[in-house]
């Protein structure tokens, strides 16, 4: 990131210790990295938005362009793009379905993946 070297730093680390004394420089440094942490962490969530953005706009473009071409016909990437967006909105969809419906707890789901798995095993045993 910044191109400083080993006797910067030497420099740096002196200066600072003469200016704040032995003291106050632990608690000058900590207050620095957690500043420069901070910051590193506010550029990649802006970074991490932007991509999704940047994704969601291409995929928008590509659906107006299959639109235009009346969704037939469409070149393979047009194509993923909108069965991509089709299980997207199927995603969203997804949990409001299951809230409306009966809820189902945790434990009920675990029996019955439980229940699934010991009538597997018993018919992979029968046939045998």
């Amino acid at each position: 990131m910044f191109d400083i070297g080993f006797w910067e730093l030497v420099l740096i680390s002196v200066v600072g210790l003469v200016v704040l004394g032995p003291e106050r420089l632990p608690v000058a440094i900590r207050s620095v990295m957690s500043f420069v942490n901070s910051a590193k962490s506010m550029a990649n969530s802006v970074k991490d938005e932007l991509s999704q953005e940047l994704k969601i706009h291409e995929l928008q473009e590509n659906l107006k362009k299959a639109e235009q071409m009346n969704m037939q016909d469409l070149a393979p990437d047009l194509q993923k793009s909108v069965e991509e967006l089709k299980q997207a909105a199927l995603d969203v969809q997804r949990p409001y379905a299951v809230s409306e419906s009966t809820p189902v707890t945790a434990s009920e789901d675990l029996a019955t993946d439980s229940n699934n798995s010991k009538l597997h095993s018993a018919q992979s045993n029968k046939a045998e």
